[in-house]
C-alpha cells in the first residue's frame, strides 16, 4: 500500500463537539483525507458541518444509519447526499426495498449536483454487539451468519458495500467480490484502549483481511498528539 492509499483508507470519526471537530480537522487538514460525521454532530449542526469539513478538504462519510420506510429513506438519502456526503450508511435490517430506494435518492442528488453518486454502505451487525447481544434481541444465528445474510441482501438491492467488524472483513471480501466497499470500525492500534468495542482489529490486520476503509476514532481523537497518532497508523499500513 502506498502512502496515498493509506491516507485514503483511514476515516477519522468525529464523535465530539463542533468546536473540537474543527480544531482537530484544522490540525489534520492536508494529511488525512476522510472524516466520519455521525449523529452527534449532524443532529446538532446539520448540513453546515458537512460543508465545514469539505471546506477543509475532507471527504465525508455521513454515518446516520438510515432506517425507516422506503419512501422516507429515499428522501433522506437524497437530502443527505445533496449536502455533500461521499458515503452514506443505511441499515441492512431495513430490507431490500428500503435500500433500493436509498440508492435512488442518492442518485437523484448526484444528478442534481452533477457529481458522482454518494456510495451507500449497509450496516450489518454493530461492532458493539456480540453473540449474547444478538440473542437478546431474538437473533439466534451466530454473528458471522447474520452479517453474511444482511450483506448479501444489501448488495443485491443496490448498496455499494457494507459496514462490518474487521473480524468479518475476509469473509465479506470473498462473499461480495473485489469491488465492494468494506468499511470497518472497531480499529484499535496495538496497545490502545478497546473501549466499548467488542469485535476489533489492528489497522494492518483489517486491511490484510479485505477492508477498504478503516474508521478510527478515539485512538486518534483522544491521543495527546492526534497528528502523530494518525501518521503512526499510516506508517503501519505502508510498512
Amino acid at each position: 500500500m502506498t502512502d496515498n492509499e493509506a491516507r485514503e483508507a483511514v476515516i477519522i470519526a468525529l464523535d465530539m463537539s463542533r468546536d473540537e471537530a474543527l480544531e482537530l480537522t484544522d490540525k489534520l487538514s492536508g494529511k488525512a483525507r476522510w472524516v466520519k460525521v455521525g449523529m452527534t454532530l449532524f443532529y446538532r449542526h446539520g448540513p453546515a458541518i458537512v460543508d465545514e469539513m469539505r471546506d477543509r478538504g475532507f471527504k465525508v462519510f455521513l454515518d446516520l444509519k438510515l432506517h425507516d420506510i422506503p419512501f422516507q429513506i429515499r428522501g433522506a438519502a437524497y437530502s443527505a447526499a445533496l449536502c455533500g456526503a461521499d458515503i452514506l450508511s443505511i441499515h441492512g435490517l431495513g430490507g431490500a426495498d428500503m435500500i433500493a430506494q436509498g440508492r435512488e435518492g442518492a442518485q437523484e442528488a448526484a444528478d442534481e449536483r452533477g457529481t458522482e453518486r454518494a456510495k451507500l454502505i449497509a450496516i450489518s451487525v454493530l461492532t458493539s454487539m456480540d453473540q449474547d447481544a444478538l440473542a437478546s434481541i431474538g437473533v439466534t444465528d451466530d454473528v458471522a451468519t447474520e452479517v453474511s445474510r444482511l450483506a448479501s441482501l444489501a448488495v443485491r438491492a443496490g448498496a455499494d458495500g457494507i459496514v462490518c467488524s474487521p473480524q468479518e472483513a475476509a469473509t465479506m471480501r470473498e462473499l461480495l467480490g473485489p469491488d465492494a466497499l468494506i468499511v470497518t470500525p472497531g480499529i484499535r492500534p496495538a496497545g490502545s484502549d478497546v473501549g466499548d468495542q467488542k469485535r476489533i482489529s489492528t489497522p494492518a490486520s483489517a486491511i490484510a483481511a479485505g477492508a477498504s476503509k478503516l474508521v478510527v476514532g478515539r485512538p486518534i481523537t483522544k491521543a495527546d498528539d492526534p497528528v502523530a497518532a494518525f501518521e503512526d497508523i499510516v506508517a503501519e499500513l505502508i510498512a
